[in-house]
């Protein structure tokens, strides 16, 4: 049986610029525009997150797709402005990595390589900073006027804290270790009760985000990716709720009028069978 035509880029970019023909394309698809895309990106790439973090690599390549679709979406809104196409920005995108790796690309092009140094070999210290002072030109290049400048207002807010905190690290405001990190999460824990007892409504919002600043920054010291550990806890707080449920229901006693000793049970028993599983 003859294997059937695979699909190629082009044939994407084809596929795209039908979908936004006036007269041939897709409603829906000829009325967005840039601003209307944006939560449609954000949210393929958590998708593309979640199943990773699931292992569900059987949904990967669909999930990649969606993803790169949104950016053949934002390359059409480019081309029909005259702004850019798709292949300015592989071209764009490939010119700044090649510049980003001189330690693999030694003569400033895609064909060059680098001689008798193994990747495990290479200084990966000298080779991050380099990283940042690459993008450092960069951003003097941009005329930014602040180390912050570059930094997205639409990322996940925990995302957003390590990366405000990594860059003012590097210009040393920052503690040298961890303790330094967990003593300001007491401080701020403590600042928090006071407004607590206090009452204030509004300062209690202020306190509780310097609060989870603070633990952002541990989670940055401790190299801890605090949107992953977050995503982590979530999952594990449903997989021993959906265990309390079940063995709530399986005593024919409704959820909201079991007793809190008998849920803490119920919980405690959910995480010995987590510790339990291999």
């Amino acid at each position: 049986m003859e294997e059937p035509q695979r699909y190629t880029l082009d044939d994407l970019l084809t596929l795209m610029q039908v979908l936004r023909d006036p007269q041939q394309g897709c409603p829906w698809d000829v009325a967005q525009r840039w601003e209307s895309i944006v939560p449609h990106t954000l949210e393929e790439a958590h998708e593309v997150a979640d199943a990773i973090e699931r292992r569900a690599f059987d949904e990967l390549p669909g999930e990649l797709g969606d993803l790169l679709f949104q950016i053949v979406y934002y390359a059409q809104f480019g081309n029909e402005e005259g702004r850019f196409d798709f292949y300015d920005i592989v071209h764009v995108l490939t010119a700044k990595m090649i510049a980003r790796h001189p330690h693999v690309f030694p003569d400033g092009h895609l064909a060059s390589r680098r001689q008798g140094v193994a990747a495990a070999d290479v200084n990966t210290s000298a080779v991050g900073q380099r990283w940042e002072s690459r993008k450092a030109d960069e951003r003097q290049a941009r005329a930014a006027t602040s180390l912050l400048d570059d930094i997205p207002l639409a990322l996940p807010a925990l995302s957003r804290a390590r990366k405000l905190s990594g860059r003012a690290s590097r210009a040393g405001f920052d503690w040298p270790d961890h303790r330094g990190a967990l003593e300001k999460i007491r401080e701020e824990l403590a600042e928090l009760e006071v407004e607590i007892e206090a009452g204030h409504q509004e300062n209690m919002g202020a306190e509780l985000g310097d609060l989870l600043f603070a633990v952002v920054n541990l989670a940055r010291h401790l190299n801890i990716d605090p949107e992953q550990a977050l995503r982590g806890t979530g999952q594990r707080f449903e997989s021993r709720f959906r265990h309390v449920e079940k063995a709530v229901q399986a005593s024919g006693q409704p959820i909201d009028n079991t007793d809190l000793d008998t849920l803490e049970r119920h919980w405690q028993d959910a995480k010995r069978i987590e510790r339990e599983q291999p």
